[in-house]
């Protein structure tokens, strides 16, 4: 690799976003071009985005060092150069005290490094210093080898115009003549200032519980959080925020924040060392991790994305939202809203057929449902769930004449047509399992553990891999299909490959996720009509690796309409609500057996991507006109709710009884408040919703999609009025809730 030097590198993106006067940061930036420079007098590196400046260099001993990462600093304000840090008594080198930008374990290092390896010859030692750097594109690329060994190690650094997320990832290649085995390796570390007062939130969760947000300081040592199972999992979500000070909440305080983009086994760190520095490192999990790479072979991590704000933990959610629609997300999702969906489980389970599906279509065609999606139950020997996984043709008892007569009915209602899939996973009652019982995931002469009655493919082997692609690409051809919901319903276990040598079948961590992508690349080029949603048991694969190949995800199995405001809460910390679909299903909940309205449920499930999951065979003629009310008034804030700024009110957290939120029009001219309460408090009032985000100066006119507001509320006010004075609502008693839109008046 080329040494590049030169006086400033630029890279002009493209940016785009017009808002109100009280606009956010986020929006606020567009106007500002990002900027890769390099400082060849002090060998520093400085990328600046939206309101970020990162910026690192080379320290006098060779090591990459991270110099600045925060508020947007001046063109010509000094930085650098990296200095190497004096240590702290003979048991904390310098190497050690150093913020490193990607450290090996090596030399005096004792650190969490970022790559650890051990070589043929019995050597684990390893020492990456720069060796040059060059700009390729709107990326900066900076190499780093060994001291000794032929072993390179390419850092990619991104920039998004709009929000200053940086992304980070490494390519690590071997080109010694000796095989060097991976043990460990990270994508990125993030280093933060030395200081005191940190305090970390991320998210934790089970199956029908997931995101739940957790908050602990930061003080020396570590915290650990991260998944073992072989895919992202509910546990832990690959997500972390950092807040300094005491004073932060929603509005106020520094934030940095990030999420890795994988799919399978991962890791997050968050070490205080002894001088009080903070560092974030993320990758591959190392747990049973042992990645060979003979010579000339390389080894890419994923990306670790992370940002930064001055404005709160709201504006720190804002910015992934946007990230994540406009820059992660497939390349057509900044267009395409989702869909009113309707999926058939919850009225039927396993026993579909075609009459029965063609009554519920017809049923849903009359709500103004614009998807009508089959759950689990029309293939193979599907009667329950001991059985069929893995035979993906169709079930001729339940289909007599294939899908086409029904896709023919639901094309013929005005509606897209979906199917439910889960081609990771075979029954050993399946006829692919009794023709390749080795396909599965295994130790030879061991047992294999089921989960839910089945088992994981080996998808790291290419023969499953064309499998897998194969049947889903006949699927789709053969079948005017147009949305999948790709489920993954249980952990890994025995993760063998005993077709390969010993020494390789741990690859499997990484072979078997790359292969998963690389069959929705295929199927996405193939059919590029179909949409997927990511869907685990609920929310246990849901990351912005799968994210950028999916257009929708399943935060949970939970469709209760109280419980899904925390989870839903949880779950807008770290992703947009345009990719959150959200159930109304049936009364009392399957899950707790909690009786609710009809309102409360359809305004819970407006937040996000907008579903039915009912059996609407058995709703009232009362019950069918509030359904066809609310999925009207739905599609016109959808684009409100699913793309625009999202402003968390009132918490649900901790079991609060109220939350409410607020959307608001990437222009500005529409928001859209939600207000909720669980639970009546000793006649307590509701309190005021000051909105936020609104221009201070328009008019607002509002109206109200369900519920009451107080007497003598104004039909209409400025911006400022709604955001100062508020509004306030009639909620009272128990699962009560009201729904508000905001109308800007005039141009």
């Amino acid at each position: 690799m080329r040494h590049s030097m030169g006086k400033v590198y630029s890279v002009a993106l493209v940016l785009g976003l017009l808002l109100g006067a009280a606009a956010p940061a986020a929006a606020k930036a567009a106007s500002t071009a990002p900027t890769i420079r390099y400082d060849a007098a002090h060998k520093l590196f400085r990328i600046d985005a939206a309101q970020v400046t990162y910026a690192f260099g080379v320290d006098p001993d060779g090591m990459l060092q991270t110099v600045y990462w925060g508020s947007r600093l001046a063109a010509n304000d000094p930085l650098g150069p990296a200095r190497v840090s004096p240590g702290h008594a003979s048991f904390d080198s310098p190497g050690s005290t150093s913020p490193q930008e990607y450290a090996g374990w090596g030399g005096r290092i004792t650190i969490q490094p970022d790559l650890k390896a051990h070589f043929a010859d019995g050597n684990r030692d390893l020492v990456l210093h720069y060796a040059g750097h060059r700009i390729d594109g709107d990326a900066l690329e900076v190499e780093l080898r060994d001291i000794r060994l032929d072993v390179s190690v390419t850092l990619r650094y991104t920039a998004d115009p709009a929000t200053g997320i940086i992304g980070r990832s490494a390519r690590i290649e071997n080109h010694t003549a000796q095989a060097m085995t991976v043990d460990e390796a990270s994508a990125a570390s993030w280093n933060l200032p030395a200081g005191d007062n940190y305090s970390l939130r991320y998210l934790t969760g089970a199956w029908a519980r997931e995101w739940r947000l957790q908050t602990r300081a930061i003080v020396p040592g570590a915290i650990e959080i991260g998944s073992r199972r072989g895919s992202t999992g509910d546990q832990n979500n690959p997500w972390f925020a950092i807040e300094r000070g005491g004073q932060w909440n929603e509005e106020h305080g520094e934030v940095w924040f990030g999420a890795l983009g994988w799919s399978g086994s991962w890791r997050m760190r968050i070490d205080q060392d002894v001088l009080h520095q903070v560092r974030i490192t993320g990758g591959f999990n190392p747990f049973d991790f042992a990645y060979r790479l003979a010579p000339g072979q390389s080894l890419q991590t994923p990306v670790f994305y992370a940002g930064y704000t001055a404005d709160g933990i709201g504006e720190a959610s804002r910015l992934m939202h946007r990230f994540e629609i406009d820059s992660v997300l497939p390349a057509r999702a900044d267009t395409k809203l989702r869909p009113v969906l309707y999926n058939s489980w919850e009225a039927t389970e396993f026993k579909v057929d075609e009459a029965g599906q063609e009554k519920l279509a017809e049923a849903a065609a009359k709500l103004g449902v614009e998807r009508f999606v089959i759950d689990d139950g029309w293939f193979g020997a599907r009667n329950s769930d001991h059985a069929g996984l893995g035979d993906w043709t169709v079930n001729r008892d339940k289909f007599p004449h294939g899908l086409t007569p029904l896709i023919g009915k639901v094309h013929g209602l005005g509606m897209s047509f979906g199917l439910w899939v889960e081609p990771e996973m075979v029954n050993p009652d399946s006829d692919l399992y009794r023709a390749h019982p080795d396909w599965a995931l295994h130790f030879d002469g061991r047992p294999r553990s089921e989960g839910r009655n089945q088992l994981v493919l080996n998808l790291a082997r290419k023969d499953v891999a064309d499998y897998v692609y194969g049947v889903l690409d006949r699927l789709l051809s053969e079948n005017d299909i147009q949305f999948l919901k790709w489920d993954y319903n249980r952990n890994w276990t025995e993760p063998g490959w005993p077709e390969v040598a010993p020494e390789e079948q741990q690859k499997v961590y990484v072979a078997f996720v790359d292969n998963l992508y690389d069959i929705i690349r295929r199927l996405r080029a193939r059919h590029p009509g179909v949409e997927i949603e990511s869907c685990s048991g609920g929310g246990a694969r849901v990351d912005l690796g799968i994210m950028g190949l999916t257009d929708e995800v399943w935060p949970s199995d939970n469709t209760d309409p109280s419980d899904r405001l925390s989870i839903q809460d949880g779950f807008t910390y770290a992703y947009a609500p345009g990719v959150m679909m959200a159930w109304v299903t049936g009364s009392p909940n399957w899950v707790n057996q909690r009786s609710s309205s009809l309102d409360f449920r359809f305004l819970s499930s407006m937040q996000g991507g907008l579903g039915i999951g009912a059996n609407i065979l058995e709703w009232t003629p009362e019950e069918n006109a509030t359904a066809q009310r609310y999925v009207a008034e739905y599609k016109r804030i959808r684009a409100t709710v699913q793309r625009g700024l999202l402003y968390r009110l009132l918490s649900p957290r901790d079991d609060s009884p109220r939350s409410a939120t607020a959307s608001v029009a990437a222009d500005g001219r529409q928001a859209v408040l939600f207000a909720f309460q669980r639970q009546g408090h000793e006649a307590e009032t509701y309190p005021a919703l000051r909105l936020r985000g609104l221009d201070p100066k328009a008019r607002y006119r509002y109206r109200l999609i369900h519920g009451e507001a107080v007497e003598g509320t104004p039909a209409e006010a400025s911006g400022a009025y709604w955001m100062n004075q508020g509004i306030e609502l009639k909620i009272r008693g128990d699962l009560q809730a009201a729904g508000v839109v905001f109308e800007r008046v005039g141009a």
